[in-house]
């Protein structure tokens, strides 16, 4: 059994919801350990059956029973030890999903991981259901909430002018765009987040660098053509900010110790 799978969502919960993954040890005998998983920028619902995963945060370590968890946004390295006998199904919700459910602080809220209880969530879905179970719940919530909420809300339309400009913008540009004063722009960002917008921007380079350095071979890019194509002052500005997220440079990084996205 493949023990990382993912799952994909149609295009119109896509606006919410980025896919779904799967890390599956349910008929393993023994322990999965010290597999790391990068930040991405997203939030995570995680449904756990069986024992319990270990996961390791830049602030704290949990131990994840069965149950449902909320994950925040994380801005270093996980580490996740997966113990036998157990599956975890994850829920990639995008930086703006929650701004829909306003009784949500997360101001002060990343690296961290809550358990929570599942009838708290608009949708219902057992924690044992298969994949294309939860993929089929979801699609069916989310593309009715799409329908629901036309209209974009500022979390997510500055989400999407960050997109549009490739991550090369200023929270001064995104106030011009969206006729709101920087202020307000970046309480209301963190309040919904916990990230501000510049460390949000900085994830998203980040995470397209590794992707892109995963590809090289294929597509010819040396590290220097990496950094300076991401918008890197240079390559060793590109060092320094991947040691800040992966404790250590590009040259040692091992992509098979990682859960890593696959390309569609």
């Amino acid at each position: 059994m493949q023990l990382y799978s993912e799952h994909y969502v149609t295009q119109k919960t896509e606006r919410f919801v980025n896919k779904v993954w799967c890390l599956d040890n349910s008929i393993g005998e023994s322990l999965i350990e010290n597999k790391l998983v990068l930040p991405n920028g997203c939030f995570n619902l995680a449904f756990i059956t069986g024992n319990s995963i270990d996961v390791h945060t830049s602030k704290a370590k949990y131990e994840m029973n069965e149950g449902v968890y909320f994950c925040s946004q994380m801005t270093n390295k996980v580490l996740v030890n997966i113990h036998p006998k157990t599956k975890v199904t994850i829920i990639q919700l995008h930086a703006w999903a929650l701004s829909l459910f306003p009784k949500y602080d997360l101001s002060d809220f990343t690296d961290s991981i809550i358990k929570i209880n599942p009838d708290e969530l608009p949708f219902k879905i057992k924690i044992d259901s298969d994949s294309h179970i939860v993929v089929n719940t979801i699609n069916s919530y989310f593309e009715a909430l799409s329908n629901s909420h036309s209209e974009k809300d500022i979390i997510e339309k500055i989400c999407e002018i960050i997109k549009l400009k490739n991550f090369e913008v200023s929270v001064s540009d995104l106030s011009q765009s969206l006729n709101s004063s920087q202020r307000l722009l970046q309480i209301k960002f963190k309040v919904a987040t916990g990230l501000t917008i510049k460390k949000y921007i900085q994830i998203l380079k980040f995470r397209k660098s590794v992707d892109q350095m995963l590809n090289a071979n294929l597509e010819k890019l040396s590290l220097t053509e990496i950094a300076l194509y991401n918008k890197y002052f240079d390559q060793s500005h590109f060092i320094r900010k991947f040691k800040d997220v992966t404790k250590m440079t590009p040259k040692m990084f091992n992509p098979d110790l990682y859960f890593l996205s696959k390309k569609r």
